[in-house]
């Protein structure tokens, strides 16, 4: 069973640093790549760009609970939230399939 996670591609795990704004002001967001592809879709299925909507997800948490103290797990447990969606599946699946193409 390890094989399945060990075996992963280390692209997936590698991190990349992303410059955007929050609220205005510019800053750096270093995700691991399989991260950033799920943030990705999570902005697609919005509508919106990914800096627009890690933008707008900032401004929701400062107003429901005040400035995050880490926004990089905050963003990571978003991603997980999102994959344990049903929906999300279907999105995932659809994604890698095109990747495979």
């Amino acid at each position: 069973m390890c094989q399945v996670f060990a075996g992963q591609d280390p692209a997936r795990y590698a991190s990349t640093t992303r410059r955007l704004r929050l609220n205005g002001l510019s800053t750096s967001i270093r995700l691991e790549n399989a991260f950033w592809e799920i943030l990705d879709q999570i902005a697609e299925a919005d509508g919106v760009s990914t800096p627009a909507f890690i933008s707008k997800l900032h401004s929701e948490v400062l107003e429901t609970r005040g400035e995050p103290e880490n926004f990089t797990s905050l963003l990571r447990t978003a991603c997980l939230a999102f994959t344990a969606q049903p929906h999300a599946r279907a999105h995932q699946d659809h994604g890698m399939h095109l990747a495979a193409e």
